[in-house]
């Protein structure tokens, strides 16, 4: 059993979990994720991984309540655990793999959409302990919904708040903001953007406005997390990419994004159902 060390609720529908995976959390790296499976005969999940301490031996998820599958983990108390986690998934991060000496000379912004702003976490951490500028926007509708704002102050050179209905921070979307900082002259080299598929098309779309380069992650397409079941195939850049597998980032200016929306939308009704149907047994004897 992989043993749940800390469980705490961001906001009533969304749960961080440090997890025990020492194997995992000395291999891993940003932008990769992991799968979960809670029970024997429970569903596997892939999970962005959102931070991993290899001297503690832990790895950090961030589960939002959507589904049946959702609410069977967010159910998890401390002192229980996983029956499996795989991992890691997925393609690091490509700075990971770039000299520092040309790394340091970039100035990153990081675009955070809702659950996104997880992922985003261990990037911006990264890239700060190796001595790189980092920028944050973080966004949400409202302020009720936003999450890591002081974990993410502390891993970033600026952090930008920005909430749809102007109870926090910046009043508006996250792309207005971002033309607007970008129009102060910060000095932005490279933008990173992971959140809802609709928003990291249209932070896309106004990055190419900007002539800033992107780079989007694909998660939430991800079903079997391991190309087998072919859930996550995506356009990019006119060929077939898996996001389990080839990403689950990707050039922002090659995604097919209608294609994405179009896929993730797929199994809307089997949720929906299952949700309906379902009946929480994690924790009875």
């Amino acid at each position: 059993m992989y043993q749940i060390v800390k469980k705490e609720m961001l906001t009533p529908t969304i749960c961080r979990m440090e997890v025990e995976a020492p194997r995992l959390a000395k291999a891993a790296a940003p932008g990769q994720f992991l799968i979960v499976i809670p029970e024997e005969k429970g569903e596997r999940i892939p999970l962005t991984i959102s931070d991993y301490d290899a001297d503690k031996g832990t790895v950090t998820i961030v589960t939002q309540k959507i589904g049946a599958s959702s609410e069977e983990i967010i159910a998890l108390e401390p002192g229980q655990g996983f029956l499996s986690v795989v991992g890691p998934l997925g393609q690091a991060s490509e700075f990971v793999k770039m000299p520092l000496e040309e790394l340091r000379k970039q100035h990153y912004i990081f675009i955070a959409g809702g659950v996104g702003t997880a992922p985003v976490y261990p990037q911006a951490k990264w890239l700060h302990e190796h001595g790189v500028k980092v920028d944050v926007i973080i966004g949400s509708k409202t302020k009720d919904l936003l999450i890591y704002k002081k974990e993410m102050a502390s891993v970033c050179d600026a952090l930008h708040i920005c909430t749809d209905d102007g109870s926090e921070g910046f009043h508006g979307m996250v792309t207005a903001l971002l033309e607007k900082l970008v129009g102060e002259g910060r000095g932005y080299t490279q933008a990173v953007a992971i959140g809802p598929m609709i928003m990291m098309k249209f932070t896309t779309l106004t990055c190419k406005k900007l002539g800033l380069p992107v780079v989007v992650s694909l998660n939430t397409l991800m079903v079997d997390g391991t190309g087998m079941c072919g859930a996550c195939r995506v356009t990019v850049g006119g060929q077939t990419r898996f996001a389990c597998v080839d990403g689950p980032e990707f050039d922002g200016y090659e995604v097919d994004f209608d294609e994405a929306m179009r896929r993730q939308g797929q199994y809307r009704t089997e949720e929906k159902e299952a949700l309906e149907h379902h009946e929480c047994k994690i924790g009875r004897v």
